[in-house]
């Protein structure tokens, strides 16, 4: 991001647009990282960017293969060229989905196997921590825009009006994206317990 400049002239969407556009890029991180929570359903977006190595060097899975989900519980990798096969079927072994993958030199199938009560707490645990995560990065962005206010007053660009209804806004913009993000995390909990 490229240093705001605040003066006394400018409108308060000159400070807000770019702070919520910073906040954006955070919460959609925040979404990416929950498609990768496993919940009773297949999804592609469990495998696709797994690292996988092939040709020396690491490579995503989805740069290497098609995936499909042809049932609820099943998702199908072919590798556009079969001697990735091993490679496919080890970097699902090692990933974090805690599954045994198959292969018929073909195609390589990740049958997902009914969560346990244990296996849904860990995921909500890991899914508050990726929460926290999303919200320590959406302070800092709070405390850089805040410094960005701090010191426009203090070099005198701009009133301390000014700077106490651009901190109002900075509160407001930190509130409704912290909001977003718990209720995203509450949706995909409600996701994971009951499916």
């Amino acid at each position: 991001m490229e240093p705001i400049k605040l003066t006394q002239n400018d409108s308060p969407s000159k400070f807000e647009n770019p702070l919520r556009a910073e906040m954006q890029q955070h919460l959609e991180h925040f979404e990416k990282e929950m498609q990768k929570l496993r919940t009773g359903r297949a999804s592609s977006s469990l495998v696709e960017d797994l690292s996988v190595v092939c040709y020396g060097s690491a490579m995503r899975l989805k740069d290497i293969a098609s995936i499909t989900v042809p049932e609820v519980s099943l998702i199908v990798v072919q590798p556009w060229d079969a001697n990735n096969i091993e490679g496919i079927e080890k970097a699902i072994q090692q990933s974090e989905l805690h599954v045994t993958p198959t292969n018929d030199g073909n195609l390589v199938r990740i049958p997902l196997p009914p969560m346990s009560a244990a296996r849904r707490e860990e995921l909500v645990k890991t899914l508050y921590k990726k929460l926290e995560e999303c919200k320590v990065e959406l302070r800092g962005v709070r405390k850089e825009f805040n410094n960005i206010v701090r010191d426009s007053e203090k070099n005198k660009a701009i009133s301390e009006d000014t700077a106490k209804r651009l901190q109002a806004v900075l509160q407001k913009c930190t509130d409704d994206f912290t909001k977003k993000a718990d209720d995203l995390a509450a949706k995909k909990e409600h996701e994971i317990k009951n499916t």
